[in-house]
C-alpha cells in the first residue's frame, strides 16, 4: 500500500508566511499529504553555521518522517525578508543581493546534504515573497 503522505515541507516559523505557505501547498493539492518541519530560516536554519545546533534535529526528524510516512520529496520554502538570513549575514550590509546569496547557499548546502544522507529523496527548492510570488531554484 502506497503512503498517502507525499512530502515533508521545511518552512520558516515567521508568522507572516504561514498562510502563504499553506495556500501554496493547497494549490499543489498537498493538504493532509505532508509532514511539516517549521524552523527559523527554513533551509538557512538547517544549514548555516550560526544555527549549527539545529541541524541534527532537522535531519533526525526528516529520517523519522521518511521511515514513518514513506515520504518521497522534501519541499523547502525559504522566504524573502528573512530574519534568520539577517543573522546569517552578520555585520555586513543586509541587501536583497546579500539575502539572495544566503538563500542560494542554503539551497546548495541542503541539496548536497540530502543527496548524501537520503539519496532517493527528491528535493524542491522555493523562495516565496510577501506577495506570494514563488521562485524555484
Amino acid at each position: 500500500m502506497k503512503s498517502k503522505y507525499k512530502a515533508m515541507v521545511l518552512s520558516c516559523m515567521d508568522p507572516r508566511f504561514q498562510n502563504l505557505v499553506h495556500n501554496h501547498l493547497k494549490k499543489k493539492k498537498l493538504t493532509g499529504k505532508y509532514s511539516a518541519f517549521t524552523i527559523a530560516g527554513a533551509a538557512v536554519g538547517v544549514t548555516h553555521s550560526k544555527f549549527k545546533k539545529w541541524h541534527k534535529t532537522f535531519y533526525d526528524n526528516l529520517g523519522t518522517s521518511i521511515q514513518l510516512h514513506k515520504i518521497e520529496k522534501l519541499i523547502v520554502i525559504n522566504h524573502k525578508d528573512c530574519g534568520a538570513a539577517k543573522i546569517a549575514n552578520g555585520k555586513k550590509e543586509f541587501s536583497p543581493d546579500n539575502e539572495k546569496k544566503i538563500h542560494i547557499e542554503s539551497f546548495s548546502k541542503i541539496k548536497k546534504q540530502i543527496k548524501k544522507r537520503f539519496p532517493k529523496l527528491k528535493i524542491e527548492l522555493n523562495l516565496i515573497s510577501l506577495d506570494s510570488k514563488i521562485t524555484k531554484f
